[in-house]
This record gives structure tokens, sequence and C-alpha cells, in this order.
């Protein structure tokens, strides 16, 4: 089992920047990878972002050139680092570890951005 806990979450102007953090506990396997999904009102989920384990990342055309995903040296956290930050951003913010035993979810935190 793999545990997600979330930070970093919270109100900004649009313009502006916030950093999320996804720490992952318990049997983390080498080969893996973690992600950033977001959920708006009425919307669909949309997966953001991916790392891999080595560092390999992918972004959704919507966040492409403002959002920047990013893992530790111990591999057990994964950072967003969100700038220019748009009212259409506002979703809560889950981040997610897939691995051989399954896919791990966190509760999730909610990114607000007023104009």
């Amino acid at each position: 089992q793999v545990q997600l806990v979330e930070s970093g979450g919270g109100s900004v102007q649009a313009g502006g920047s916030l950093t999320l953090s996804c720490a992952a506990s318990g049997n983390i396997l080498d080969i893996n990878i973690m992600g950033w999904s977001r959920q708006a009102p009425d919307k669909q989920r949309e997966q953001v972002a991916l790392i891999t384990a080595s560092g390999l990342a992918t972004y959704a055309d919507s966040v492409e050139g403002r959002f920047t995903i990013s893992r530790n040296s111990a591999k057990d956290t994964a950072y967003l680092q969100m700038i220019n930050l748009q009212t259409e951003d506002t979703a809560v913010y889950s981040c997610n570890l897939q691995q051989r035993d399954g896919e791990y979810w966190g509760q999730g935190t909610l990114v607000t951005v007023s104009s």
C-alpha cells in the first residue's frame, strides 16, 4: 500500500504562482509514475502532468509551459510548480502514483484562482 498526502493548495490571483507537494509513503516500488490531475466543478478529471522515476515528464497541452512537475532525489515526493495561473486552473488537484501493484490517489488539494 502507498499513501499520498498533498499540500500547497490555496487561493491566488490570476497571474500568480503556487507550488503543490505530494508526499508518498509505504511500499513505493523502484519503477513508478507519479502525476497530478485536476477536476474542476462540472468538468471531467484532467491529467495535467506525469513524471517517471527517472525524471521523464509529460504535460497536458492546457498547462504546457506554465506547470512544471518534479520529484525529489529520494523519489518519494512530487512537486507541481504552477506559474501564470488563470481562472480556468481553478480545481481540486490530486496526486497519483502508478506502479506494478496498482494506482494510488491522494485526497486532493483545492486551488482557487480569482480574476
